[in-house]
């Protein structure tokens, strides 16, 4: 985070919101970018990496809690959720999707101005994860959803892209096959690895990847798989 001047980015459709909150935030020496639909507000938040992200849940091309999930696949940035929906389910859903305070409109611009502050305190100034990752010729870039091959964009099932995402994550360190399974299939599937081995099988085709000389991704027999730093 920056000493002097925190960037703050508003995603919120409402015209009158932003303005309200450009004046409120820019007050208090915060610098504010702004972005009117979720694919937008995913975009500057990889380009600009603010410092703190105020996201409304009702955009006009993506929900937000999908703006929320997408956005935790590659950046911890502090979310503080600003939205009209006030039920319990949405909040919950919300703040276990990854979001770090639930603020509902209409709303007090001293109490928002305080969770602001808190947030940005609470923050731990480290680097965030980088937006896209190389492995030789691959690529994944987490903020558009992307996977590439050279030049080749390579389609990918939403579970293939999710184990290929979480081991770039960690590129060059081993994923264990308990932690790929809990984080992409749930707590109770630990053990499931058959599941784990059939998308991993699917990846390397689509990727050319011969497991026997693999260049991306690597078995680590009987503990789990890493991507290959450099390919």
């Amino acid at each position: 985070m920056t000493s002097n001047q925190p960037t703050i980015l508003v995603i919120d459709d409402e015209p009158q919101i932003r303005k309200f909150l450009r004046i409120s935030l820019s007050a208090q020496q915060y610098r504010v970018l702004e972005a009117a639909n979720g694919a937008e507000g995913l975009a500057q938040a990889a380009l600009a990496k603010p410092d703190l992200l105020v996201l409304d849940l009702g955009l006009p091309d993506m929900d937000g809690q999908q703006v929320l999930s997408e956005l935790r696949q590659w950046s911890q940035v502090p979310v503080l959720v600003l939205s009209v929906r006030a039920s319990e389910g949405e909040k919950v859903l919300a703040l276990d999707g990854g979001a770090n305070d639930y603020v509902t409109k209409p709303f007090g611009i001293q109490e928002f101005l305080a969770r602001v502050r808190v947030l940005l305190r609470q923050a731990d100034g480290g680097e965030q994860a980088p937006a896209r990752v190389q492995s030789g010729a691959l690529s994944i870039d987490f903020a558009y959803r992307r996977v590439s091959l050279g030049t080749e964009e390579i389609a990918l099932t939403r579970k293939e892209y999710a184990v290929l995402a979480l081991l770039a994550r960690h590129l060059g360190r081993v994923v264990t096959q308990q932690q790929l399974l809990k984080d992409i299939w749930g707590p109770s599937h630990g053990e499931d690895s058959h599941y784990l081995r059939v998308v991993v099988g699917h990846l390397r085709q689509k990727l050319g990847d011969d497991p026997a000389a693999p260049r991306f991704i690597v078995t680590e027999a009987g503990v789990g798989y890493r991507l290959r730093e450099g390919g």
